[in-house]
């Protein structure tokens, strides 16, 4: 099982606010406020399946662009 580190989340959170600054087709505020609300909620996870669930739906929608 696969435990992210403190510092990968917050280097992937940076991440999705780039590419959220980055949009075109898709209104920006919205899915930055998304990705706060996101995180937040998260924020207190305390269970291992659920933090590397919740980690790697933010990778995926980074490589492919969408959320699966």
């Amino acid at each position: 099982m696969f435990q992210p580190s403190r510092q990968q989340i917050l280097r992937l959170y940076k991440h999705l606010i780039r590419y959220g600054n980055h949009l075109k087709l898709t209104d920006k505020n919205y899915f930055l406020g998304r990705v706060r609300h996101e995180f937040r909620d998260n924020r207190s996870l305390t269970d291992p399946a659920e933090v590397e669930f919740s980690f790697k739906r933010g990778e995926t929608l980074l490589k492919k662009g969408r959320i699966l």
